[in-house]
């Protein structure tokens, strides 16, 4: 497992993944490596300019590739359910679901369309209500569900009485509670799966480091500057490229021993980086009465329950 690339990926033909923001960074390699190993892929994101240069980029790599564009801002619940609505009208069964999109580290606190911090919005509401939306598409194919966390969960903490922080916004402690809030969510899924019938193999993964436009990408909302400039160089030096960053993504997405509620991550220093195994994490993500709590805010926040 130690040297495991996109080359073990086993054949994905006849099965479906949505990757949500796929259209750049490790959503797009994630996008690129499912498509080369036969899978039909839907790149679920917000902008569709961008959406047509990943098309034509995975269709370069891979001719054959059978891949398409949908719409999905994360940032809003109605155009989730629009999106799953859209899903649901096919009958396709979905095989793998990996819940990439987010944002990191927004300087000043913003909301999303449905007024919700728009970290923990976007990074995990969004994705709870998206799966619960996708459900009876998710368990009759039995599928593989990946959440995407982050080493930042180890300095995360669920603030269950402010979760929207709308009292004492800071960018990293935020950031921290989404990313611990998805994994908590990978573990709560299975869990409620196993008890339900649902069949699904709910797993995290997080990068470690990888250079992408993440971090940059949120000091860009709040005008960039000297924070954007140092966050792209500490990443540059301590990261490794987006396309190593998404061989976690993919191994927990296709191994197919996985581990139901395993975590995977990059086996280097510090997680920071490295070839992709069984990732560890912190005592507060197994914490299953928080975790029962949180998805029972989740669900009045997003107005969405899992049938």
């Amino acid at each position: 497992m130690a040297n495991w690339t996109t080359t073990d990926i086993p054949d994905q033909s006849g099965k479906l993944a949505v990757v949500t923001g796929a259209t750049g960074g490790l959503g797009l390699e994630t996008a690129l490596a499912l498509a080369g190993a036969s899978a039909e892929v839907i790149l679920a994101a917000r902008n569709p300019d961008k959406g047509r240069d990943a098309l034509a980029l995975i269709q370069r790599r891979h001719p054959q590739a059978n891949v398409r564009f949908e719409g999905l801002d994360l940032a809003s619940l109605a155009s989730i359910h629009a999106f799953a609505e859209r899903m649901l009208a096919t009958g396709r069964p979905i095989d793998i679901l990996i819940n990439n999109a987010g944002v990191m580290a927004l300087p000043k606190r913003r909301t999303t369309a449905d007024g919700h911090e728009m970290q923990f919005g976007t990074n995990y509401l969004s994705h709870f209500a998206l799966t619960a939306r996708l459900l009876p598409l998710l368990s009759a194919a039995r599928a593989r569900v990946v959440q995407l966390s982050s080493i930042a969960h180890k300095e995360g903490r669920i603030r269950l009485d402010d979760l929207n922080y709308e009292n004492g916004y800071l960018a990293w402690p935020v950031y921290a509670q989404s990313k611990l809030a998805m994994l908590m969510f990978a573990l709560e899924l299975q869990r409620r799966s196993d008890a339900n019938g649902w069949g699904l193999t709910s797993v995290a993964a997080h990068p470690g480091v990888s250079r992408t436009d993440l971090v940059s990408n949120g000091y860009v909302l709040d005008g960039g500057g000297l924070s954007a400039w140092a966050s792209r160089t500490l990443v540059n030096l301590l990261g490794q490229s987006a396309a190593d960053g998404a061989l976690p993504i993919l191994m927990a997405a296709t191994l197919p021993d996985a581990k139901p509620g395993e975590y995977y991550g990059p086996q280097g220093w510090q997680d920071l980086k490295g070839p992709p195994g069984p990732a560890s994490m912190r005592s507060q993500a197994r914490d299953a009465d928080v975790a029962a709590r949180l998805w029972t805010a989740s669900e009045r926040l997003t107005g969405v329950a899992f049938a």
